[in-house]
C-alpha cells in the first residue's frame, strides 16, 4: 500500500545560473576563468547591462580592461611561472645597471615592471575569455572613443562589453551588506553555555 506523499512546495521558478555554467563549461575552453570574467563585469556593469570604457576604482577612473586584469591577477600569485617571472625581473633590473641606488627604489621598480607584464599578458588571457563569451551569446562587445571609423579597432577607442542573454542572471546579484554585529553589553555575569 502506498502513502501519499504530501506536496513539495513550490520555491519558486529555478534561475538561470545552471544553464549558465553549463553553457560556459561548453564553450569555453577555460570555463572558471570565463566565469570570473563574466563575474567581474556582472559586478560593474550598469542597469543596461554594460560596463565601460572606464570604471571609477579608488576615486579615478580605469580602462576597463586594465581594471579586470588588475582584479584577475592576484589568482595567479602563487602560480610558479609568475614567482619566476618575479625573479626575472629582479635579474633584468640588476644586470640593466640602471637599478636605484635604494633597495625600497628597487623594489618599486620590480613590482612595477612585474606589473605591467602581468597585465599586458592578463590582456590577451581577458581578451581570449571574452571572444569565447562573444560567440556563447553571453556578451556583446563594441568600442567607443576616439576614432569611430578606422580599420583598426584598437585606434584610440576603448572597449565597452555589454552582459547578454543568460548572462544577465549575474547582474543583482551583489551580496547584501553583512548585519551588524550583536554587541552585549550586559556586565557581571557569567554565561555557561
Amino acid at each position: 500500500m502506498f502513502l501519499d506523499t504530501p506536496p513539495i512546495p513550490h520555491r519558486g521558478q529555478a534561475s538561470d545560473m545552471g544553464e549558465l555554467l553549463d553553457l560556459i563549461a561548453h564553450t569555453s575552453t577555460r570555463p572558471r576563468y570565463a566565469f570570473m570574467v563574466l563575474s567581474l563585469i556582472a559586478e560593474i556593469a550598469r542597469p543596461d547591462g554594460s560596463a565601460g570604457p572606464m570604471v571609477m576604482h579608488g576615486g579615478r577612473a580605469t580602462l576597463l580592461r586594465d581594471w579586470l586584469c588588475d582584479a584577475l591577477a592576484p589568482m595567479g600569485a602563487r602560480d610558479p611561472k609568475r614567482l619566476m617571472l618575479t625573479e626575472k625581473v629582479r635579474a633584468e633590473v640588476m644586470i640593466s645597471g640602471k637599478a636605484p641606488e635604494e633597495p625600497q627604489a628597487v623594489e618599486e621598480a620590480i613590482a612595477a615592471e612585474v606589473h605591467e607584464r602581468i597585465r599586458k599578458s592578463g590582456k590577451t588571457n581577458l581578451s581570449r575569455a571574452v571572444s569565447e563569451l562573444v560567440q556563447a551569446g553571453l556578451i556583446r562587445r563594441h568600442y567607443q572613443g576616439f576614432r569611430v571609423d578606422h580599420h583598426n579597432r584598437g585606434a584610440g577607442r576603448h572597449v565597452v562589453y555589454a552582459l547578454v542573454g543568460r548572462a544577465r542572471c549575474l547582474m543583482g546579484r551583489s551580496s547584501p551588506s553583512p548585519l551588524p554585529p550583536v554587541i552585549d553589553r550586559r556586565q557581571g555575569e557569567l554565561r555557561l553555555n
